[in-house]
């Protein structure tokens, strides 16, 4: 795109990477130099911490308010008794209000880490959008906002028709969820002057229908903006480990194993990402991306350290780095490493070794794990493990022991 903004905002969205499509660059750009707007990004508790998937939205919202702007981040305590149908194969299962409302408590904590709140110009604002959709009449919801769509151009969304493509079933629940996200950018506008949606790039369609419906029933000028599906060089969806999904919440998944993830980066990523995930400055990341050999493993450490420090602060991230080199450099054992506690009578007379590396995270299956050991890719105590029939009994946990599966995966495992 040769578009030169005027505005800081957009200016840090295209040389950081961030910016997939806006509904329009101009308009925007000139509503951003007119004064502080107010922005939004919603996001549904399904889940009691958000994850690495989100971190480039988190992101965006932190520039904006960097940048003099207003950042709200709705939570769907509304929207997630419906459920987001967008690019799935099936039907999310339906959560109960107590359950939405434990995973939004979660989810606050992470934001609170990114952005300042409070009830100044440019603060960011916590919203939940059951506050005006819990309450909805059904019938006048479908005389004065259910009129304004077409479901002909709903059809023709990406994300409905690949569901229908496949002819897998698609609910009347599901299908009201975009009428529902619009309804949320015309509240927002409403309410707070709201005047730009975000989010990413399979979120283009819900974003296009709030901008519709706030234009036909307030005609107002709005716009939408949204972020690249992130993936990493291998063509991996971006925030998913062998061991599943790398939290933001600490109490999901430890700063240590947090800032393991982002020293595995590889190589081809470290400039991208730490454009996208730090705050350095962008020629800093070029010169840091740029690097080869041994030498870019000293970016990767900085890229952990600086996004471990954003997510959990810095004394978490020099535990993290210390105890990196205390393990693989002393070959020791570090006290922030993932832990396993057998007790006496989980123990009994002995457990398999196999069936302690399944405990321990470091393989999903006892399959996976007997396969790891024959070809040598196990470890205990830094010695090659070979003999995956190897029982471990109390005496052989008189003091922990330690795991590794491949050189950077590593727990601890102890008698309580």
């Amino acid at each position: 795109m040769t578009y030169h903004p005027k505005s800081d905002f957009i200016a840090v969205m295209l040389e950081r990477g961030f910016l997939a499509d806006c509904t329009d660059y101009q308009g925007l750009d000139e509503a951003l130099m007119s004064g502080v707007q107010t922005a939004y990004i919603g996001y549904d508790a399904t889940a009691k911490s958000l994850h690495v998937g989100h971190l480039m939205n988190i992101m965006v919202l932190r520039w904006l308010q960097k940048t003099g702007h207003k950042p709200i981040t709705l939570m769907g305590g509304g929207t997630t008794k419906v459920g987001d149908p967008s690019f799935r194969s099936d039907e999310r299962p339906l959560l109960g209000p107590d359950q939405i409302d434990e995973n939004i408590a979660g989810m606050k904590q992470v934001f609170a880490k990114y952005l300042s709140y409070g009830e100044g110009e440019t603060d960011a604002l916590m919203l939940n959008n059951a506050e005006w959709l819990d309450d909805l009449n059904y019938l006048e919801f479908l005389r004065d906002i259910g009129r304004h769509f077409s479901v002909n151009r709903m059809l023709s969304f990406e994300s409905v028709k690949s569901r229908l493509d496949r002819e897998q079933s698609l609910s009347f629940l599901e299908f009201n969820y975009m009428i529902l996200q619009a309804y949320d950018f015309l509240e927002l506008n409403r309410r707070y002057g709201c005047i730009l949606q975000m989010g990413g790039s399979d979120q283009w369609g819900n974003i296009v229908n709030g901008i519709d419906l706030t234009r036909r029933v307030l005609d107002h000028e709005i716009y939408g903006l949204t972020t690249p599906l992130l993936t990493t060089s291998d063509g991996r969806k971006m925030g998913k480990s062998q061991g599943g999904a790398i939290w933001l919440n600490a109490e999901m998944l430890s700063p240590y194993e947090f800032w393991q993830f982002w020293r595995n980066t590889t190589d081809a990523d470290v400039g991208r990402f730490l454009k996208i995930f730090t705050e350095l400055p962008v020629e800093e990341c070029d010169r840091l991306g740029a690097l080869a050999g041994s030498e870019i493993n000293d970016a990767k450490i900085i890229l952990a350290n600086e996004v471990t420090t954003l997510c959990h602060g810095a004394e978490a991230a020099r535990t993290a780095e210390a105890t990196a080199r205390e393990v693989f450099e002393k070959g020791g054992v570090g006290d922030d490493l993932p832990t396993l506690t057998l007790s006496a009578g989980e123990l009994g007379d002995g457990m398999s070794i196999v069936q302690i590396i399944v405990k321990s995270g470091l393989a999903k299956s006892g399959k996976e794990a007997k396969r790891l050991i024959a070809e040598n890719g196990a470890r205990l105590d830094d010695a090659p493990l070979t003999d995956a029939g190897l029982m471990i009994d109390a005496a052989a946990l008189a003091s922990p022991i330690k795991l590794s599966a491949g050189k950077k995966r590593h727990a601890l495992v102890q008698l309580g």
